[in-house]
């Protein structure tokens, strides 16, 4: 087949079906048809010295390194990021990393355990905290209404003293830690002063 381009007139080589002026393509169709040959998968020419390298290069299987598995090239990406077993996927639970497939049976039992919800004072599974999360009785939104629920008896001793929760820190201990804090930072600059030369 023959076009003109401007004024150069072209034939389209039989073999690459690439453009080429017509006073080379004799010599182009020699030499095109000698080195040159079509890849059967992606239809590039590639010499011919080097279409196994091609193949391999750009077609050819692979081996994943996680699983062992032999993957087309075309999917691999998707496998090694998606549907390997192998892969490193994080617990939703305690963010741990393991392998994909150990993933179900990790999350069975790391959602069974259980956290303190301190709005609430109760104990509420790792599975079950987002729904918890979103209907605790003691948000701030119901905090009105959930105090008014806790019995006389929580809120004080009996003599007049307030009770202190458990899981409060005293304020005697709190400012026992600043203070032994504040004099090891005293000791240790003293300690670490440069000494006049």
């Amino acid at each position: 087949m023959e076009t003109a381009t401007g004024e150069e007139i072209t034939i389209v080589c039989n073999h690459c079906d690439r453009d080429i002026p017509a006073p080379n393509i004799d010599l182009h169709r020699v030499h095109c048809a000698r080195n040159l040959e079509k890849c059967k998968i992606c239809g590039d020419m590639v010499p011919k010295k080097h279409a196994e390298e091609h193949f391999l290069n750009a077609h050819a299987p692979i081996a994943c390194s996680m699983c062992k598995e032999t993957i087309e090239r075309e999917v691999f990406d998707s496998h090694k990021g998606e549907i390997c077993p192998k892969r490193i996927v994080t617990c939703e639970f305690c963010e741990f990393p393991l392998p994909a497939v150990d993933l179900a049976e990790h999350q069975e039992v790391c959602g069974n355990r259980t956290e303190l919800c301190y709005q609430c004072n109760s104990y509420v599974r790792l599975r079950k905290r987002y729904n918890h999360e979103t209907k605790c009785p003691g948000t701030v939104l119901n905090n009105v209404e959930s105090s008014r629920r806790i019995p006389r008896a929580a809120e004080g001793d009996g003599n007049g003293r307030r009770r202190r929760d458990g899981n409060g820190v005293s304020h005697k201990k709190l400012f026992f830690t600043i203070a032994i804090t504040g004099i090891a930072v005293l000791i240790g600059s003293m300690f670490f002063q440069k000494k006049p030369e």
